[in-house]
């Protein structure tokens, strides 16, 4: 009778055992989540990777650097390592002299063979500052991207920016001059890692976000639907009411991870987080960064220049007036 009464008791514990062990499984899953944000974001605030250092690094190096003037040119080829991520066949069809035609995806080994700073050529610039923004933070900081991609080197290349600029922005029910409202404050976003290293982390978020290639979004999706979005105005409070902005825009800036300006972005997964500037090359950058540390991320593409390039309160970075294409050579 004894034996009959230890089994029953044996059997009733096993249930209540396995039950005890899902529940700790799934709170250590939790708790790991959490703290991979903020291992990530205390290693890349102590490591001088704060989106203000992503955007000019220590040594004072913009993210972008204009093609050079005519004289400049050959110390410009001889400085850099020129990774072209354009198609190839657009590639084969004229290049920059020296550039080797690399895939977006392959942009991290690419850099790993080179002692030299390198320098990111696409059609436009934009998807170039995305790889620089993450490159970058991936730990080569002398990265740069070229300024309005092969459409200014040569005004053979230039159709991709020719051919983007609009003005749908003007007079459009969407577009307004008031103030921003006021930001909001939201809880940090929730990422996952199994590793309880920052510099880790870094490396693994880097590596999937440049895996799932740039995120953008158009000015006339965002212009027409802007509650669908989470917008971020990246301007100075002087142009955000000179130039008008999209209805319903925040302007969070300065943006960075160490005075906790991203807070005041919405962290939900789906929230798409949608950053513009003036071209388009800074809110690539900003979305690189925000990416990687797990926000729902966006640029849209072309910036004011693609929603309103006639707009007045432009004085610089207005495609087809300031700036235009150079007639650097090509070779293919």
């Amino acid at each position: 009778m004894k034996k009959i009464s230890l089994y029953l008791v044996a059997l009733l514990m096993v249930p209540a055992l396995l039950l005890v062990s899902c529940d700790r499984g799934d709170d250590i899953t939790d708790e790991n989540s959490v703290a991979a944000f903020t291992l990530l974001k205390d290693h890349i605030v102590s490591n001088d990777l704060d989106i203000d250092n992503i955007l000019t690094n220590p040594d004072g190096e913009k993210f972008v650097v204009a093609a050079p003037a005519d004289a400049d040119l050959d110390a410009f080829l001889s400085k850099y390592h020129i990774i072209d991520i354009r198609k190839n066949t657009d590639f084969l069809t004229n290049h920059i002299q020296g550039a080797k035609n690399v895939p977006f995806t392959d942009i991290l080994t690419e850099a790993a063979s080179t002692s030299k700073p390198v320098l990111v050529v696409c059609y436009t610039g934009q998807t170039a500052c995305y790889a620089t923004g993450l490159m970058r933070l991936y730990g080569y900081s002398h990265t740069r991207a070229l300024k309005w991609g092969m459409s200014g080197w040569n005004g053979t290349t230039s159709g991709p920016w020719n051919n983007n600029i609009g003005n749908d922005a003007d007079g459009h029910s969407n577009w307004t001059f008031g103030n921003a409202p006021t930001p909001e404050v939201f809880a940090d976003p929730v990422i996952s890692s199994f590793s309880t290293d920052g510099a880790q982390i870094l490396m693994e978020r880097v590596e999937q976000v440049v895996a799932a290639g740039f995120k953008t979004v158009s000015g006339g999706e965002v212009l027409s639907s802007p509650s669908n979005y989470f917008i971020n105005n990246y301007f100075s409070e002087a142009d955000y009411t000179g130039f008008g902005h999209i209805d319903g825009a925040y302007r969070i800036l300065p943006l960075t991870f160490a005075d906790g300006g991203h807070s005041n972005l919405d962290p939900d997964p789906n929230a798409q987080v949608v950053t513009y500037c003036y071209t388009g090359q800074t809110s690539a950058v900003m979305t690189a960064c925000l990416r990687v540390l797990g926000y729902d991320a966006y640029s849209l593409t072309f910036g004011m220049n693609g929603m309103f390039n006639s707009n007045q309160a432009f004085t610089k970075n207005q495609w087809g007036a300031d700036s235009n294409p150079k007639s650097l050579p090509l070779v293919n």
